[in-house]
């Protein structure tokens, strides 16, 4: 048991100090993110220490069960690609720069339209694809009209992951965390819409006060234009297929098909029509080759080896124990807690795929308020510190790509301002819901 802890603790600090201090490497022409390599070293080592059995991987990457990680992954990467291809369509880019036009020399209105685009972007996409695309767009309008990039960016970045919390789709964490507890799409909508609806509030009130005198200065953009799309057709289709998804997930738990089943069968239609598309009018096939490179494939060895880690400590007793010592405090607030701060220790999906397993002994509601807590800590505790997320991750490479100062310092000051109330309104009214 202690040595498979200590093994486990020195891999979620090399996935966190790899994500601070070198984040990326760079091998020819092919750079890549650092944060699953000490993720799979520690896999290995638990492996050939045989202080996770072969036989648990095995009976774990085939069980029939939601919470099957290759099953997650399947459903998080046909979203994700759902997404990413409206994404290179052009509608993102489109939606927000008819924001920034109808702005009318307003910091302020923009800075509401920029808000709540991003936040319904968010709930029917994922937070991780608003913020790839949504941070280089704000970087340069900013940089364009010479106006300080600050309170869009961290309006953008807690918007995304505080409204990626309303459907289970938003997150991955949320995806793992509610299938392995058997929750069903609409199961986890009645639960987490009001304290999504109230946590999202607050926050725009914190980021409103935060940086009012910013809002009161003028803003130059009356040369702006609104994006074109190269392509109405692959939007009707992408819209089409992505809007089907969700009715389907929506219904899902009447149709007897798996969420995973129902995401593949769209993102593989969508595939099929393209490239039907492509065939007959012979041209855009940039659309769905730069889809496919955008996909974050380096999450599948990240999501795998993570979840083997995962296995030992539930083999050795160890989550048992974890989840001991959380019993003497209240679920929700406990688990809402440890979670967020976790998150920020060991970034939130190893913590979402340990946490998944921890509260099996709660019985009852206990058990689904513990459920739900984590989720919300795994989502606002992305907020806190660059750490906290895969998201923070990405949000901070971009800000360095394109020269906007953000310190570590920054990120903590106005994390732990706007986090720790949104945090405890979202908790608070869990406690309502359940």
């Amino acid at each position: 048991m202690i040595a498979t802890l200590i093994i486990s603790i020195v891999t979620f600090l090399g996935i966190t100090l790899s994500t601070l201090f070198f984040p990326r490497i760079k091998l020819g022409k092919v750079t890549l993110d650092t944060y699953w390599v000490a993720a799979i070293i520690g896999a290995l080592i638990l492996v050939i220490a045989q202080l996770c059995p072969i036989n648990e991987i095995k009976d774990s990457w085939t069980s029939s069960s939601a919470v099957n990680p290759l099953k997650i992954l399947v459903l998080f990467f046909s979203m994700t690609i759902l997404s990413i291809f409206l994404d290179e369509v052009g509608l993102f880019k489109y939606l927000a720069s008819l924001a920034v036009s109808k702005a009318k020399n307003s910091q302020l209105t923009l800075f509401f339209a920029l808000y709540f685009l991003v936040s319904f972007l968010t709930v029917f996409t994922s937070n991780d694809i608003v913020i790839l695309t949504f941070t280089p767009f704000i970087c340069f309008f900013c940089k364009r009209t010479k106006i300080c990039p600050l309170p869009y960016l961290i309006a953008e970045f807690t918007a995304a992951n505080t409204w990626s919390m309303m459907f289970i789709i938003g997150n991955p964490t949320n995806i793992y965390l509610a299938t392995s507890a058997g929750i069903n799409f609409i199961e986890y909508f009645k639960v987490m819409a009001i304290p999504t609806l109230c946590a999202g509030f607050i926050e725009l009130v914190l980021i409103r006060l935060l940086f009012i005198k910013q809002h009161k200065e003028p803003l130059n953009c009356d040369d702006c234009e609104v994006v074109k799309i190269e392509s109405k057709l692959d939007l009707i289709i992408g819209i089409a297929h992505l809007g089907a998804c969700l009715i389907f997930l929506i219904i899902s738990p009447y149709i007897g098909l798996d969420m995973w089943l129902i995401s593949l069968i769209c993102a593989s239609s969508l595939l099929v029509f393209i490239i039907i598309t492509r065939l007959v009018r012979r041209k855009q096939w940039h659309f769905l080759t730069n889809s496919l490179k955008r996909l974050p494939y380096q999450l599948i060895p990240f999501v795998l080896s993570m979840s083997i880690v995962v296995i030992a400590l539930h083999y050795q007793g160890i989550a048992t124990k974890i989840g001991e010592l959380l019993s003497h405090v209240s679920p929700i607030f406990g688990y809402g807690t440890s979670s967020f701060l976790a998150a920020n220790m060991v970034n939130n999906i190893p913590m979402s795929i340990l946490y998944a397993d921890i509260p099996v002994a709660l019985e009852g509601v206990k058990y689904y308020q513990a459920i739900y807590a984590t989720i919300i800590g795994s989502n606002i505790g992305a907020f806190l510190t660059p750490v906290g997320a895969l998201a923070g991750i990405m949000f901070e490479n971009l800000l360095t790509k394109y020269d906007v100062k953000y310190t570590f310092k920054q990120f903590v000051k106005y994390g732990v301002i706007i986090s720790v109330p949104v945090i405890a309104t979202a908790l608070g009214m869990l406690v309502i819901m359940l």
